[in-house]
């Protein structure tokens, strides 16, 4: 069982992990901190307790001198002037590169290519338009168990992948035909929703070969885990040659 990201395919992904790492470096720090602070403050504590309840007479010198120190701990103007101002700045570490990251995902360069998602219940249409011989349509279905070929993976694979080039800037423009779907891969850190009547787009730049998969990402009815996604990315040459043999075969 893995409990780590996939591995990254997209420039974008990988500035993700790389985030989630950051943060993860201030989150033990101050964990830390403040589990040896509670500690430190129970252990102390307790112990100071535990010796005025030893002391019998409360008049006693000793008794008003336990009691002053557990007074003292209630009160400390510098330590939350530090306890307020610190959590800022590591405020101010998260957020820019945060958004810088932010700022990434958004950005929408000249595209080379340009894919168009529908989602439907339950299964994904996509169409290349881009091209003067004509419009590339085809659906996508997730293989049933009877249909798997050995390596193929139950509930993932597909009849039909979606096949994009490597190294190129891609726009996926994304959308449904009836209820409110996701189209997310991971291992690009693509995550968009499909909405019917509305056209979402997000940009895309793989940066190696293979097959990526994914899966609808919205609760789009009964059937909604049973909608993969199969991305083959494959060089710009081979996708080509793709290409022209499917619009041959229109």
């Amino acid at each position: 069982m893995r409990i780590d990201f996939q591995d990254p395919a997209t420039a974008i992904m990988e500035g993700i992990i790389d985030f989630h790492h950051d943060i993860q470096f201030y989150l033990i720090i101050i964990v830390t901190f403040v589990a040896w602070s509670l500690l430190s403050i129970v252990y102390e504590f307790g112990i100071q307790m535990y010796i005025l309840q030893d002391i019998h007479l409360e008049d006693t010198l000793e008794a008003r001198k336990y009691s002053l120190v557990v007074k003292g701990i209630t009160h400390g103007t510098v330590l939350e002037i530090v306890w307020t101002i610190l959590p800022v700045f590591v405020l101010i570490a998260i957020a820019v590169p945060s958004f810088a990251l932010l700022y990434s995902i958004d950005e929408l360069i000249e595209p080379t290519l340009t894919v168009k998602i529908i989602g439907h219940q339950w299964y994904w249409s996509y169409e290349y338009s881009d091209y003067e011989e004509g419009d590339l349509m085809f659906d996508s279905y997730m293989l049933t168990e009877e249909d798997l070929e050995p390596g193929q993976l139950r509930l993932l694979d597909v009849d039909r992948k979606l096949w994009l080039p490597t190294f190129t800037h891609i726009r996926l423009l994304v959308t449904a035909s009836d209820v409110i779907h996701s189209w997310a891969v991971p291992s690009f850190g693509v995550k968009m929703d499909c909405l019917p009547g509305r056209l979402n787009q997000v940009s895309l730049f793989i940066k190696r070969e293979g097959v990526f998969y994914g899966q609808c990402s919205e609760l789009c009815g009964v059937n909604h885990g049973f909608m993969p996604i199969a991305v083959k990315a494959v060089p710009i040459d081979l996708f080509n040659f793709w290409v022209s043999y499917n619009l041959n075969e229109l």
